[in-house]
C-alpha cells in the first residue's frame, strides 16, 4: 500500500504509514486474547476483532506517539489496550441494546449468548488493565482508568436519557463524551504522553480526540436516519427502533408541535411503534431541518478537532489526522 497515494481514504493512508506498528499491535492482541482454560474467550473475541473496523483508536495512539518522536516499544501496548477496551464495550453494548448486527455481521450475543458476551467483555477489560500497567507510567494509567470509568458512566447515563424526551443537547453531549469521545481522547492523549510531548501538545491531542469522537458519533446518528446498511454496518433506523434519543431527534423534539410531540412520546418514550413510523420520523426531522442542524454541529466539531492539532509539530501524520477529521464528516457534507 502506497502511503503517498492521495486517492486513498485518510484512515487507509494512516494505516499504511503505521503498518509495522499495527502488525505488532495485532500480534499482541492475538496473544493477549488467548485463554488456556476457556476457549470461548478467543472465539468470541476473534469474531469481533477480526470483523474489520477501521481501528481508529489504536491508530490514534500510534500516530500521536510517532508524531511526537517516540521510538520505544510501549505505544504498541497502549494501542492494544484501547482496542481491548473498545471491543469490551461493544460486547456489552450489543447485549444492552439487544443488537443483532455489528459491522455487517451477526453480533456475538446472537451467535453465542448474552452471558458469553458479558463475561468475555469483562475478560477483555481485565486484559486491558494488564496491558496499560506494563509501560510503568502512572500518568498514563490514570488517563486510561479515568476513560474506562467515563465510558461506563456514559452508558449508564444513556440508559436513563435515551427515552426521556426532556433530554437536552447538553445531556446528549455528556453521553457521547462517555460512550465515544472519551476513548478517542484518551488514545490520542496517552500517545503523546508516552512520547513525553509538551503539556500543550498533549492537551491538543486530547482535544483532537474528544472533538473527533463527538463528530464521529453525530455522523453515526445522522446516518442511522439516512445511511445505507452496508455502509454503516447496521440496519438503517436501528436507533429509532431501539428508542435512542439521538441529536437529530432531540433537535426535532425541541421544535415539535403537539401532534409531533405525541408521536415522539408514543414511539420513543413508550416504545409503541408501528409500520410507517420510521418514515414519519424522517419526515419530521426533514421538516424542522434537524438533520441539517446536526450536520452543521458535526462539521463544527471536525473543525475544532483540526484546530486542536495546532501545537503539534509539522509531520505527515499530523496532515493525515487533519484529513481524518474531514473524512469523518465527508459522508454528510
Amino acid at each position: 500500500m502506497d502511503v503517498d497515494d492521495v486517492s486513498q481514504k485518510p484512515h487507509d493512508r494512516l494505516g499504511a504509514w503505521l503498518a509495522p506498528d499495527m502488525d505488532r499491535v495485532n500480534v499482541l492482541i492475538r496473544d493477549r486474547m488467548a485463554s488456556r482454560h476457556a476457549p470461548r474467550i478467543p472465539e468470541v473475541t476473534a469474531h469481533l476483532v477480526e470483523a474489520g473496523g477501521k481501528r481508529l483508536r489504536p491508530m490514534l495512539v500510534l500516530a500521536a506517539a510517532r508524531m511526537c518522536g517516540y521510538d520505544g516499544p510501549f505505544h504498541v501496548h497502549l494501542a492494544a489496550t484501547v482496542e481491548f477496551i473498545h471491543t469490551a464495550t461493544l460486547l456489552h453494548d450489543d447485549v444492552v441494546d439487544e443488537s443483532a448486527q455489528r459491522r455487517g455481521r451477526p453480533t456475538a450475543n446472537l451467535l453465542w449468548d448474552n452471558k458469553s458476551s458479558v463475561l468475555v467483555g469483562d475478560y477483555l477489560f481485565a486484559r486491558s488493565f494488564q496491558l496499560m500497567v506494563e509501560p510503568g507510567r502512572m500518568d498514563v494509567l490514570d488517563v486510561l482508568c479515568n476513560a474506562s470509568a467515563t465510558i461506563a458512566e456514559g452508558e449508564v447515563l444513556q440508559l436513563t436519557a435515551a427515552q426521556d424526551l426532556a433530554t437536552t443537547e447538553e445531556i446528549y453531549l455528556q453521553v457521547v463524551r462517555g460512550k465515544t469521545a472519551a476513548l478517542f481522547a484518551a488514545a490520542a492523549e496517552v500517545g503523546g504522553m508516552i512520547a513525553d510531548a509538551t503539556p500543550a501538545q498533549v492537551a491538543g491531542l486530547r482535544d483532537y480526540g474528544d472533538a473527533l469522537g463527538i463528530a464521529f458519533q453525530i455522523v453515526d446518528d445522522l446516518l442511522d436516519y439516512g445511511g445505507v446498511a452496508e455502509t454503516i454496518g447496521k440496519n438503517t433506523g436501528d436507533d429509532f427502533r431501539e428508542r435512542k434519543l439521538t441529536l437529530p431527534v432531540i433537535k426535532a423534539v425541541a421544535l415539535a408541535d403537539a401532534d409531533e410531540t405525541a408521536f415522539w412520546q408514543r414511539t420513543i418514550a413508550e416504545g409503541d411503534q408501528a409500520e410507517g413510523d420510521l418514515s414519519r420520523a424522517q419526515e419530521i426531522l426533514a421538516r424542522h431541518g434537524a438533520m441539517e442542524a446536526a450536520r452543521a454541529d458535526a462539521i463544527a466539531w471536525a473543525e475544532r478537532a483540526k484546530s486542536a492539532l495546532d501545537p503539534l509539530p509539522a509531520h505527515d501524520l499530523r496532515d493525515m489526522l487533519v484529513d481524518l477529521a474531514d473524512y469523518v464528516v465527508a459522508r454528510i457534507r
